[in-house]
Formats: structure tokens, C-alpha cells, sequence
């Protein structure tokens, strides 16, 4: 089974009306106010599944800044999952800045979501290691939820969409509530090769990696991080699911190692 741990899809009414949101939301206008920048759907997401042989597809949620957005787009995610035979899990999300986040967090639970993300407190005005964080953490280990951050690597580098949650403060999290199902995206910040054997043992993906750490860097960067803590992740529609597949499968020779990547650590993560 290979599962895409990493990938967004919108409700159509955001694409067909991107410039309205781009107007609302600062967030969603640093990703997606270049016309260029693809928004897909649940059918765009099943469709590339089928092409690149994925079998199952976890789509997150987005990190709006109003209520109301964030409603509207976990029932997308909702019920696209509830319709698509088990091949989409959904990631819903929330901002621990506004009071009704942990209500919405049980209707989700309630309806199917396995997890809350991508989450990018840095962007929504709160802190995961003071209080919002500790009522985020408690209502997902109550509920059996995983947390999947958009962690910022260490650097000056500028692109669209870079800041989320710094690797500090991301670690800074884990450490705190090693009783949650933790993921980093995109390889965590560089969290393994960072902090070594002080990292927390937390789950990465490689989301967006081939932007990230190209060539030679994307697999010494794989190589820091334990087999068993890896997840495919391809952060489609930015990047192809079989685009990501190869860098992993050209990367990782060692069978096993490749399996739990693409979908073994996945299965057992989501406990599918």
C-alpha cells in the first residue's frame, strides 16, 4: 500500500473564487495569489492517484485565519473522504487563536478526520508551546489525533509560504507532549540532521523536498532521518505524486526501508 501522507486539496468555491480569498486571508495570498499557483480538488486528487499507483491520499486542511473558513473547508474534507472508498483521509484543522477551536475539533473527530493540519501557528497568531498548544495537545491525545505542523528549516531563504512553525519552537512542542502523534512536514525543518540525537521522535515527511534539498542534498537529508520515522509525503498538487515517488525510490535502495516509507509507517501511524 503507498499513501501520500501530504496533500491539499480546496473546496471548488476557493478556486473559483480565489481572488476573493486572496483578499481575506494574508496567508492564503503569500501561497496562492499567483494565478500559476495550482488549487486542486478532491477529483484532481484521485485522479493523479490513479495515474501514479498511490493507494490512499491523507488532504489537509488549510490554516485560515477565520472561523468560518476553516468550517467550510473541514466539510469539504469530510465529505470527500466519506465518498471516496477509504482512498482520502482527511486532515482537518483549526487556530488555536479563536475560543471555538477545540468544539470544532470534536465535530471533526466525530466525523471522520484523523488528524489536524497542516498547522501553521506562526501564521494564525498562536503559540504551541504555551497554552493554545497544551489545549491542542490534550484534545489530540484524548481523541487519538495526529498533529501534522508546517515546520520552518533554520536560514534566511525566502519563498512563498515558508514560515509555519519554526523548528524550535516545533521541537520545543514535541518535547513537551511525547504523548501525541507528532508529524513535521517537509523532513521536519531538518529536524533530525539539526538536532541529532536530541531530536524528538517525532514523524517527518518529505513534502516539497525536490524544492528543498535537490540532488544529492535531498538524499543525504533522507539519510538523517530513521527509517522508521519517514513518511511520502509529495505536497501535491506542488509537486506530482510520482515526481516525489522517484526522489524516494532512487534515494532509498534498501527495500524495507522504501516500503515503510511509502506506506507502512503511514498504515501504522493511521492505523489503517
Amino acid at each position: 500500500m503507498i499513501i501520500d501522507f501530504h496533500t491539499h486539496i480546496f473546496p471548488p468555491h476557493v478556486r473559483d473564487n480565489r481572488e476573493d480569498h486572496v483578499r481575506r486571508d494574508p496567508t492564503f495570498a503569500e501561497i496562492y495569489s499567483d494565478p500559476k499557483a495550482k488549487i486542486a480538488t478532491a477529483e484532481d486528487v484521485l485522479a493523479t492517484m490513479d495515474e501514479s499507483g498511490v493507494d490512499v491520499s491523507v488532504a489537509l486542511g488549510f490554516a485560515w485565519q477565520d472561523h468560518e473558513d476553516i468550517v467550510r473547508h473541514n466539510d469539504y474534507l469530510l465529505e470527500s473522504a466519506a465518498t471516496s472508498s477509504g482512498r482520502i483521509v482527511p486532515f482537518t484543522t483549526i487556530t488555536m487563536a479563536d475560543r471555538r477551536a477545540e468544539v470544532e475539533i470534536e465535530r471533526c473527530a466525530a466525523s471522520g478526520t484523523r488528524g489536524i493540519g497542516e498547522l501553521r501557528p506562526d501564521n494564525q497568531g498562536w503559540d504551541p508551546e504555551t497554552e493554545g498548544g497544551a489545549r491542542l495537545a490534550a484534545v489530540a491525545a484524548r481523541l487519538g489525533l495526529v498533529l501534522l505542523f508546517h515546520v520552518t528549516e533554520p536560514g534566511d531563504r525566502s519563498y512563498p509560504g515558508r514560515a509555519g512553525c519554526a523548528l524550535e519552537t516545533f521541537a520545543g512542542f514535541a518535547r513537551q507532549h511525547s504523548n501525541v502523534k507528532i508529524v513535521g512536514a517537509h523532513l521536519g525543518g531538518g529536524l533530525y540532521a539539526a538536532l541529532a540525537d536530541d531530536a524528538p521522535p517525532v514523524f517527518v515527511d518529505t513534502a516539497a523536498q525536490p524544492f528543498l534539498y535537490r540532488g544529492e542534498a535531498g538524499r543525504e537529508a533522507f539519510a538523517t532521518v530513521p527509517a522508521d520515522r519517514l513518511l511520502f509525503g509529495s505536497d501535491f498538487p506542488l509537486i506530482s505524486q510520482a515526481r516525489q515517488i522517484g526522489e524516494i525510490e532512487s534515494a532509498i535502495s534498501a527495500g524495507d526501508a522504501r516500503d515503510r516509507i511509502l506506506g507502512r509507517n503511514a498504515r501504522e501511524l493511521l492505523g489503517l
